[in-house]
């Protein structure tokens, strides 16, 4: 397992658009995404440790999103896999798909199968976490929280979730933000 941490964009970055293909059939720009007041754009993908460690919190999450008992609709989550699916073929969409139907993901899983998109989001690691605010500006980014696999705590996503509270209450979301860690995004050969 490779240690890889975020690469941290700067705040107030503007997100990259992007149109790519979604395990649900369609294709999603950041356009479609308008209607929320928040937009989390996770970087993921099948095989990596420390998204497996995390993906049942991260569909609840998902889920959270949407629902009234959570944040009512007012955060989208976009997650994209960006690894390069000749190497490692337990991230090709029809693996995605399955992730999706075992897992119970509830929102869109693309596939950035260019890399172009991690590459204009500064994408390092999996998993790799960007929140933008109402003018698609970047207001945090990093690790979900602070739990790794073997660490023996539990999966919260509280890094992540205080960060939205504090947007969602008006309030500054907090200075102190952390990189994720995770295994590196596997690059195509250049």
């Amino acid at each position: 397992m490779a240690l890889t941490p975020s690469n941290m964009l700067p705040l107030g970055t503007a997100a990259p658009d992007f149109s790519l293909p979604a395990t649900d059939g369609g294709t999603y720009r950041l356009d479609d995404f308008a209607g929320a007041q928040l937009l989390v754009v996770a970087f993921i993908c099948n095989h990596c440790p420390f998204v497996k460690h995390i993906r049942h919190e991260l569909a609840a999450f998902g889920k959270d999103c949407k629902s009234s008992d959570g944040y009512g609709g007012k955060v989208a989550l976009a997650a994209i896999s960006s690894n390069d699916t000749e190497t490692y073929p337990a991230d090709n969409m029809e693996k995605m798909i399955e992730e999706v139907q075992q897992v119970g993901y509830t929102f869109p899983y693309l596939l950035d199968e260019t890399q172009e998109v991690a590459r204009a989001y500064d994408a390092a690691c999996t998993p790799d976490f960007y929140l933008f605010d109402q003018q698609r500006k970047l207001i945090y980014r990093g690790q979900f929280d602070s739990s790794r696999p073997d660490s023996g705590k539990p999966v919260t996503g509280a890094d992540l979730r205080a960060a939205i509270d504090a947007a969602l209450a008006g309030n500054p979301v907090p200075a102190e933000q952390k990189p994720s860690i995770g295994c590196n995004i596997k690059w195509k050969p250049a």
